[in-house]
């Protein structure tokens, strides 16, 4: 077959030989350096493509103590004091800063206890009403105590109580991850 094709293209018997293992040497070359070149690329490719992938496989930001305030801001134990405080979320290469307001009160031991204003209904924010000693979520007329305990109305719990710790005279409340 390789004489025919030899024959036909105008080179004798003997060169044909050479060119047969020629040709083969130069597949074998390029498939030799094309292989490498790939491996190459590839191993080149792989941190870039860990670097676009990256906010895939991380986890958002987890949340921080927040400072709320000096202790002496919340000695009232009549009433809850709101505060507004501000949480850092780092979501992939996006860093965030959003304001929420919390409540700060006393339980029944004195010690502090932070509650979030968000409604654990629908998420609406709640507000304390002070002619009624009552937090009131304006969406669907959720009512709780000033413990945060569920009144009445449609949320299914009582409002989110907030880790809180002092340090150095000034409370810090742990804001709950997005």
């Amino acid at each position: 077959m390789a004489t025919q094709r030899a024959t036909l293209a105008g080179v004798s018997e003997g060169e044909s030989g050479k060119l047969a293992a020629l040709v083969g040497r130069r597949s074998f070359l390029a498939m030799l350096f094309s292989t490498v070149g790939a491996a190459f690329a590839a191993v080149c490719a792989l941190p870039f493509a860990r670097y676009i992938a990256y906010p895939l496989y991380a986890a958002g930001s987890h949340s921080h103590w927040v400072d709320a305030g000096p202790v002496s801001d919340f000695t009232s134990t009549s009433e809850p004091v709101r505060k507004l405080i501000n949480i850092e979320h780092l979501d992939g290469w996006q860093q965030t800063v959003s304001q929420q307001a919390v409540y700060v009160t006393r339980d029944a031991g004195g010690a502090f206890v932070a509650l979030s204003s968000v409604c654990p209904h629908l998420g609406c924010s709640v507000a304390w009403q002070s002619n009624s000693k009552t937090f009131v979520c304006p969406c669907h007329g959720g009512c709780f105590a000033p413990d945060g305990s569920r009144i009445s109305g449609p949320p299914p719990r009582r409002m989110s109580a907030l880790p809180t710790r002092i340090d150095g005279g000034r409370l810090s409340i742990l804001p709950p991850s997005a």
